[in-house]
């Protein structure tokens, strides 16, 4: 039976063997181990939301992007403060209202006088994790300011191309009640996040601990020590992407997408991003619970965070009432998973 994902043997240029804080584990730990501290760490923020968390590490460690659709208040900002703080990794906010500009998300080149030449000044998408804020409430052409940064890790300014830091996430959150004042993400930009999650509310007995833990002054993220570094982060992606996934779990995950593409209620199916996107997740998953295989379950798992956001109803699956929720599960019941191709 395959082994669980294991720290890579260190060398002197393996950004997983050493961490900038010291906060890096021991050598030959596993990814699990990682993960797990990691999830703890962060779940002592976001109380009672393991599944959440997880999903939000899974993401992070995909090199994905995540789209939190949820009402005030359940903990969104505090979920991308506590990752970053947890990786020992720089955040910022970036508040989009509909008054902010591309430069102020990107950056900006003013005229250094001193040196008679252009300086760039970084904006607010320089940092490991970038929190979105209220995304649907800038205008398109602000929120098409974030499309290069998220598929290519880099901003283009005045004909200059800057590299973002690795690891590099955007934690977008969108209040799904109030509309009025927003503009609704473009197709295009939906389809840059790896995973749409709603946080929810807790249950009676996290939200008894929530009190108990806000007397206390224990729920700051800021107050979170790093348990891992951001070169870690990065080293143990590189890992992942070598992460074994058979033959036939690759043509189901594609079987699964060109579904999508034919089905009657879908205006517009799943893109080969959205595939990539749906083997990368299964692999960070995988890891996560220690395998080191990918096995149907992980894919069946991730397919409603990775692909409903990614599909356009019908107008007349709009008028049937038909969610992308109940679409995406059809398709799941209905293409066969390998092992009853094997049977």
């Amino acid at each position: 039976m395959a082994q669980a994902v294991a720290r890579p043997e260190p060398s002197s240029n393996d950004p997983a063997s050493t961490g900038s804080n010291g906060a890096v584990g021991s050598e030959g730990e596993s990814f699990k181990d990682v993960f797990d501290r990691l999830a703890d760490q962060v779940e002592r923020v976001l109380r009672g939301k393991r599944r959440a968390v997880h999903l939000a590490l899974v993401c992070l460690f995909a090199e994905g992007h995540l789209l939190i659709e949820d009402v005030p208040g359940v903990g969104k900002t505090s979920l991308a403060k506590a990752i970053a703080h947890s990786i020992g990794g720089e955040w910022r906010r970036i508040q989009f209202t509909p008054d902010l500009l591309p430069s102020d998300v990107t950056g900006v080149s003013i005229w250094d006088r001193t040196a008679n030449d252009f300086h760039f000044r970084p904006g607010g998408v320089f940092a490991n994790v970038v929190l979105a804020d209220e995304i649907n409430r800038a205008s398109p052409k602000t929120q098409s300011a974030l499309l290069e940064a998220m598929e290519e890790r880099q901003v283009t300014v005045d004909a200059s191309t800057h590299r973002l830091p690795p690891p590099f996430m955007v934690i977008a959150t969108q209040n799904p009640i109030e509309l009025e004042g927003t503009y609704p993400l473009p197709e295009a930009q939906l389809d840059r996040f790896l995973m749409r999650l709603r946080i929810g509310y807790p249950d009676r007995d996290a939200e008894l601990a929530i009190l108990d833990a806000h007397s206390a002054g224990d729920l700051a993220p800021e107050a979170l020590r790093p348990v891992t570094s951001a070169d870690a982060i990065v080293g143990w992606t590189a890992e992942l992407a070598h992460l074994h996934v058979a033959p036939e779990l690759k043509r189901y995950i594609v079987d699964l997408v060109d579904a999508t593409r034919h089905h009657r209620d879908l205006m517009l199916g799943v893109s080969p991003r959205g595939a990539l996107g749906l083997q990368r997740a299964a692999r960070a998953l995988a890891a996560s619970l220690g395998r080191s295989y990918v096995v149907p379950d992980d894919v069946k798992a991730l397919a409603p965070a990775v692909l409903e956001h990614r599909v356009v109803l019908s107008p007349e699956a709009q008028l049937r009432g038909v969610s992308p929720a109940a679409v995406i599960g059809g398709v799941l019941d209905a293409v066969a998973v390998p092992a009853d191709r094997l049977a």
